[in-house]
């Protein structure tokens, strides 16, 4: 059933009946399944396919990046690199030595004698995931999806659609090869398919949309399934006037430089009066990494050889190695700025003072607010998750990275002896809710 010649119905219906089947499974069997794709990456052969094929998308790519079609950010997300390739098998064994959390009971309350309610946690169903780029995304999202006992249907950017398709064909031999039926993930292909999966509303439960804002925008006003965004990441490192050079340098390149091109990276420095030591080994750092500065006129009267700014580098998420300064007046007015143009994804604080720092913490509204850390700590594998399905900056089910809490749901469940509820209530017989 899970053929390119299938309808996009059919194929979802045959995902939700795989990923059903594993969710009754036991616990060992969801392991079984991240541990046979780990080895998958890990396998020399595997790793060839996937070589050529993402070799064939990047050039691809970049003749589109030539011709200004695409982006220098896209064009770095999309290469498979060795190093990425033992990161996303490191997470898919750490995922699967994470405690089962499908049937998990979260809480019990016994309502009267021979009456037990309890809440337990379930997967979702079939989840549908539609990303730019990105083809290490396919086992982070599929390795999340079958440690819930979810189904997933993943449609990824048509620049990454060799790499994608020998990614999902390699998961699907480890799949089989430990009795997992290959239909819980599916790989569609061509706007057209992602037009009809964001209407598969009653079969798919779950859309996640990961990309730029137009792009998440986009699914999220026409799609018939609730929506969870992960879209821009314009991310803020704010230098306190107790923050210490060494450290600010440290942090802020690292912020920058590791990788430019994801959501985490740093993309404004704001700074404060007392903290120009903190800021001169900043700017030298950066510069000498390679790093296009911007900045404020205040930034540039101590720093001349820094592009002047405009309002427009406030809201820009550039993804690549150039970054925009800005002089706060203080942490109030550093708070406003972050408010006004932050994308509520990952904001810091570098300082020495430990209220300030609180201060900060408390009242940044983002998914991940630091101390003294930089910002690409914002990752499901750093926070030990084993991976992520997106960053999510809305505040409704999940924020932050979503890992596999952010995959499952739960259920009342009541067992009861043949309990009615018209015995309940004034005068009559009372809960026990213990």
């Amino acid at each position: 059933m899970n053929t390119d010649t299938a309808s996009i119905p059919d194929r979802i219906r045959a995902a939700k009946i795989a990923g059903a089947t594993l969710s009754r499974a036991p616990a060992q069997r969801r392991q079984d399944a991240l541990l046979a794709m780990a080895d998958a990456l890990e396998d020399p052969s595997v790793r060839d396919e996937l070589r050529q094929a993402n070799d064939a998308d990047l050039v691809d790519a970049r003749a589109a990046r030539a011709r200004g079609e695409l982006s220098d950010a896209l064009v770095r997300r999309l290469k498979l690199t060795e190093a990425k390739l033992e990161v996303l098998a490191t997470g898919l064994r750490q995922l699967a030595a994470q405690p089962d959390l499908v049937g998990a009971v979260l809480e019990t309350r016994e309502l009267d004698d021979g009456l037990t309610l309890s809440r337990e946690s379930c997967p979702l169903g079939v989840i549908g995931i539609v990303f730019e780029a990105r083809p290490d995304a396919v086992p982070q999202i599929v390795g999340l999806a079958l440690r819930t006992g979810n189904a997933v249907a993943l449609k990824g950017g048509r620049e990454a659609t060799r790499s994608n398709a020998a990614m999902v064909s390699a998961l699907h031999g480890a799949l089989a090869r430990v009795g997992v039926d290959p239909a819980a993930v599916t790989l569609l292909s061509g706007r057209s398919e992602v037009s009809e999966l964001l209407q598969q509303e009653g079969l798919v439960d779950l859309v996640i949309a990961r990309g730029s804002a137009a792009f998440v925008d986009y699914v999220q006003t026409t799609s018939k399934v609730p929506v969870v965004g992960h879209a821009e990441g314009l991310c803020h490192v704010f230098l306190h006037s107790t923050a210490t050079a060494t450290m600010a340098a440290s942090i802020v390149l690292d912020a920058k430089t590791d990788y430019p091109a994801a959501c985490n990276a740093l993309e404004t420095l704001l700074w404060e009066p007392g903290a120009e030591a903190a800021l001169a080994e900043s700017v030298r750092v950066l510069a000498s990494a390679g790093v296009a500065l911007r900045g404020c006129p205040a930034t540039r009267a101590l720093h001349t050889q820094l592009e002047a700014a405009d309002d427009t580098d406030w809201d820009t998420e550039y993804g690549d190695l150039v970054l925009s300064v800005r002089r706060v007046d203080d942490l109030e007015a550093a708070l406003h700025h972050i408010e006004r143009h932050g994308s509520r994804h990952t904001e810091c604080i570098v300082t020495q003072d430990a209220a300030a720092a609180d201060d900060f913490l408390a009242r940044v509204d983002a998914a991940c607010v630091f101390h003294n850390a930089s910002t690409r700590f914002a990752d499901g594998y750093r926070f030990g998750l084993g991976a992520e399905v997106g960053i999510s900056t809305g505040k409704l089910h999940a924020r932050g990275p979503v890992g596999v809490a952010g995959l499952l749901t739960y259920r009342w469940l009541l067992r009861g002896g043949g309990h009615v509820a018209s015995a309940y209530g004034p005068g009559r017989r009372r809960f026990k809710h213990e």
